[in-house]
């Protein structure tokens, strides 16, 4: 049993061991069997925790009247003829009681054979015919019923010992008999191993594990599987190292820097145009593209950003006042992510210029103007499926731009929404914070905290951010962003500025309405938003999204991603068209607001044409007049006698200072 107990078959559960003991009646069987003295105290704990996973089976002790007389004649006999004293309790052998219980048997078929045949007695008996006799027979013994089968085997009780793991004696738990099994009343077997029910007739995988196949695999698939396990860590470890290596390449070679002398500067004589409106309503100037950080609103000073030429690409050049600029890892990985964001809704950026005795930034140029400008623009007819398109536009460019390395925009506003020549609209003035926003720039926000510029530039800033004064993140932040959006989808909606407050008595100056905007709650009771105007019913919902959008609790506003989706289903009947289809429609309207103002300027050429021939044949002969209005030259006539008059009107001086040129 110790044995066992080495090898694991006793707490594994799944073995029972079967002891049977025919021949003792010890009283050893029913106290502890595993106690040995002249053994250690382990060895003794061993044998115990052994002992429990084994059964003792034998035979059943009777405790009839009949069998203790007969026990007791039999001690008497073995203590009067042999000597031999029985202990108190000490059962008689199975031996002697089955010697008995033989004797009868034989008895028993004798008797049967001199009943049919009393002259069996004078002749020798027949062996094999006693045998048979003795067979499918049962009568009373003293060990109790004895029944002989049909093979002459006898059909014996059993009692069942198991240990008590409490008191470690062995106590008869069941008996065994015409075979049935029965449980000791408050008896149950101890099991092994914590066992709550026996275990299988057969181990799982048989007595000798041959049940189950082994799977455990051979040394050298282990040793094959431990250097594949490590050369793929090793892959791995390279791949990310080789990923981190050429990363750091990248960065290091400066592909955004931008040469100075691949930069063609366009200046034109040195003039420049005012604005991108007069790109989109009157010629296609190529220096047109403005932002409102570069102070196209109208405030305190007017800045133009130039377009060059760049490896035969027309850009925007956006100079940086910035001299000292620090060229760190953290800046060249950002103009390095600046330099790969592609996207259809974001303006290119092609690189920049850092020689500290100019630096610029180069971006996509895109002619048609700004989004600011195209609203201002009253000439300029908008559908709702136009303005729904140029939303979804920026949505989309939003979108991509929150999912990438850069985050968040920080400065969003209809003057950096810029449409290119194929009417797409692009955001621009993303990232690279540190280069756009210079020391100086810095200086006059300071100084021009009073001024109309610096406050309407405020206009699109969410009031989380404006609470924050000076301490703003120049980056902003994703949820300001579509903050910022909402109020550019109601500048779209009413075409009426940004923060449109309807017809009030008093119009409010920008100073005022960031003062009221980032008041609540202790200055207005409910958040300051610009005024939501009636809208078409099947655009409804855009007021709605819009309130979504400028909530005052940023956890309450939708990301760009569910934006996108809303737009779409508004837009539906636009987006489920072809790209071509859309493009086609928004230049189709395009062309028509184009053809109005021809048609418009056209007559107003016509009537200056009248005026000035009318003036022309006041001023000279009609034979003069008409040959230069023809465009013939005109020849000079001769004549043999002319009169010269000469006249003077009274006080013409005075006349002319008080009548206009026409008259």
């Amino acid at each position: 049993m110790l044995t066992a107990e080495e090898l694991n078959m006793i707490d594994s559960g799944e073995y029972v061991f079967i002891n049977i003991e025919l021949f003792s009646r010890s009283p050893d069987l029913t106290s502890k069997p595993w106690y040995d003295k002249n053994d250690t105290a382990e060895n003794n704990e061993r044998a115990r925790k052994a002992y429990t996973a084994m059964l003792t089976v034998t035979p059943k002790q009777p405790d009839d009247e009949e069998y203790t007389k007969v026990s007791d004649k039999i001690k008497a006999i073995a203590e009067a003829k042999y000597n031999y004293t029985f202990h108190d309790n000490e059962p008689i052998s199975v031996f002697v009681t089955s010697f008995f219980d033989g004797v009868l048997l034989y008895a028993n078929a004798l008797n049967d054979s001199i009943r049919e045949d009393p002259t069996v007695l004078t002749r020798p008996l027949n062996g094999t015919d006693m045998v048979r006799r003795m067979w499918n027979r049962s009568f009373m013994g003293i060990t109790g019923n004895v029944t002989i089968d049909a093979n002459g085997d006898r059909i014996s009780a059993y009692s069942l010992l198991d240990m008590n793991p409490t008191t470690g004696r062995f106590e008869i738990v069941a008996h065994f008999q015409h075979n049935k099994l029965e449980y000791v009343p408050g008896k149950t077997i101890h099991w092994a191993g914590n066992r709550l029910d026996p275990p299988l007739d057969r181990p799982v995988c048989g007595y000798d594990g041959s049940l189950c196949p082994d799977n455990s695999l051979p040394g050298y698939a282990i040793l094959s599987l431990v250097l594949g396990v490590v050369v793929i860590i090793m892959s791995v470890c390279f791949f990310f190292g080789y990923r981190h290596y050429k990363s750091e390449a990248e960065i290091n070679s400066m592909a955004w820097k931008v040469n100075i002398d691949d930069v063609i500067f366009h200046n034109s004589a040195g003039r420049c145009f005012r604005g991108s409106l007069h790109s989109l309503v009157k010629h296609s100037s190529q220096m047109t593209l403005m932002s409102d950080d570069m102070g196209s609103l109208s405030g305190d000073r007017q800045i133009f950003i130039p377009v060059g030429l760049f490896r035969g690409c027309k850009v925007a050049i956006k100079s940086i006042d910035e001299r000292n600029i620090t060229l760190n890892r953290s800046l060249m990985l950002e103009l390095k992510r600046m330099k790969d964001l592609q996207h259809d809704h974001l303006v290119k950026f092609f690189g920049a210029c850092l020689d500290p005795a100019k630096s610029f930034i180069l971006t996509e140029y895109c002619p048609k103007g700004s989004l600011q400008d195209i609203l201002e623009n009253e000439q300029f007819q908008l559908d709702w499926m136009f303005k729904l398109s140029l939303m979804h536009d920026i949505v989309r460019g939003m979108q991509f731009l929150h999912n990438s390395d850069i985050k968040a925009h920080g400065n969003l506003k209809s003057s950096n929404c810029v449409v290119d020549s194929r009417f797409v609209l692009k955001i621009c003035d993303f990232g690279l914070h540190t280069l756009r926003r210079s020391n100086a720039d810095k200086d006059n926000d300071v100084e021009n905290c009073n001024s109309h510029s610096y406050w309407s530039k405020l206009l699109w800033t969410a009031p989380e951010l404006l609470k924050m004064e000076h301490d703003r993140p120049p980056e902003g932040t994703q949820k300001g962003d579509v903050y910022s959006f909402a109020i550019i989808v109601h500048e779209i909606s009413t075409r009426q500025g940004p923060f449109y407050l309807g017809k009030l008595e008093e119009e409010k100056s920008p100073q005022e309405v960031i003062y009221l905007v980032k008041g609540y709650p202790h200055i207005v009771q409910t958040p300051f938003r610009p005024l939501i105007v009636d809208i078409p019913n099947d655009y409804k919902e855009i007021n709605t999204v819009m309130q979504k959008c400028w909530s005052e609790d940023p956890a309450e506003r939708p990301d760009f991603n569910a934006l996108k989706s809303i737009i779409r289903n508004i837009n539906k009947d636009n987006e489920t068209g072809h790209i071509v289809d859309n493009l086609l429609k928004r230049m189709e309207q395009y062309a028509n607001n184009l053809e109005e103002l021809v048609e418009e300027r056209t007559q107003d050429y016509i009537e200056e044409k009248k005026k000035c021939e009318k003036l022309l044949y006041q001023l000279l002969p009609q034979s003069v007049a008409a040959q230069l209005i023809s465009g013939e030259p005109v020849v000079a006539e001769t004549f043999d006698q002319v009169t010269i008059y000469f006249s003077d009107i009274v006080g013409f001086t005075a006349i002319s200072a008080e009548s206009t040129p026409m008259q």
